[in-house]
């Protein structure tokens, strides 16, 4: 082998060049790897769900909102199907009126009736049923329901959801937690916690105040959102932070000057 040869062979590559050649692909990776996971982090919110995600066991006068996204691009959702346990009825219904929405309530007698202060209640609120409206692509709606008392007897409530679209296509939000793997279109789930009956629901501005229960259930979940989404950003950043670190860790001391 020549000088010439060997020359070419063993020269090591400027440590200016090696900076050059790794940073972009170590940011590159850095990008991709914090895209996966924000990606994955939107599909798995765009499930029907029931918001606050939990209430106190024998909770009262509180509200109860299911968000609905529309997953499909080239269709619309046009109407929305809820079904209430009748095994652990919710007492007291209501339904908040929603624009451009027609709700249809059914009720469906109790095989166990309910006492309570104001005497036994033989029927419950079964199923609620929304048409006329639509959700486009992109797009989610919020359903508003009242209640006026969680039972107390059961560790959590499953609303299972149908979601039909406008080119016939229906979506069954009815898988229930605890399969042991996780489900693909889970039912929206409210858990039952022990606590202090009515005074153990979520936070809000009074009891009775129009929509406060609401405001801080969607305050809190938009909050939760974006810190977990700020902190994918972060780690991202500090991803690259730290392979910036080990390249210029590799580099000559005197490099480092100006």
């Amino acid at each position: 082998m020549s000088a010439t040869e060997i020359h070419s062979v063993t020269s090591p590559t400027s440590p200016t060049s090696a900076r050059r050649a790794v940073l972009p692909r170590a940011g590159a990776l850095v990008a991709l790897s914090a895209f996966g996971v924000l990606a994955a982090a939107g599909v798995a919110s765009a499930h029907v769900t029931v918001h606050p995600e939990s209430y106190a066991k024998g909770a009262t006068d509180g509200v109860l909102t299911f968000r609905v996204p529309n997953e499909e691009a080239g269709a619309a959702t046009s109407k929305v199907q809820v079904f209430l346990p009748t095994d652990h009825p919710v007492l007291g219904v209501l339904v908040h009126p929603q624009d451009g929405w027609k709700p249809r309530v059914t009720t469906t007698k109790l095989k166990t009736p309910v006492k309570t202060d104001d005497g036994t209640i033989t029927e419950a609120v079964s199923q609620i049923t929304w048409t006329g409206g639509k959700i486009g692509a992109g797009e989610y709606a919020d359903f508003d329901v009242a209640f006026g008392a969680l039972p107390d007897d059961t560790g959590q409530l499953v609303f299972k959801t149908l979601q039909t679209y406008s080119d016939g296509k229906i979506v069954r939000w009815i898988e229930t937690p605890g399969s042991g793997e996780e489900a693909q279109d889970p039912a929206p789930t409210l858990t039952l916690t022990q606590g202090r009956g009515e005074d153990a629901a979520p936070v809000s501005a009074k009891s009775g105040d129009g929509g406060s229960v609401e405001a801080a259930a969607d305050g809190n979940d938009g909050t939760a959102r974006g810190l977990g989404i700020g902190g994918l950003v972060v780690g991202a950043l500090g991803l690259a932070a730290a392979a910036f670190a080990i390249v210029r860790g590799r580099s000559p001391r005197s490099d480092a000057q100006p």
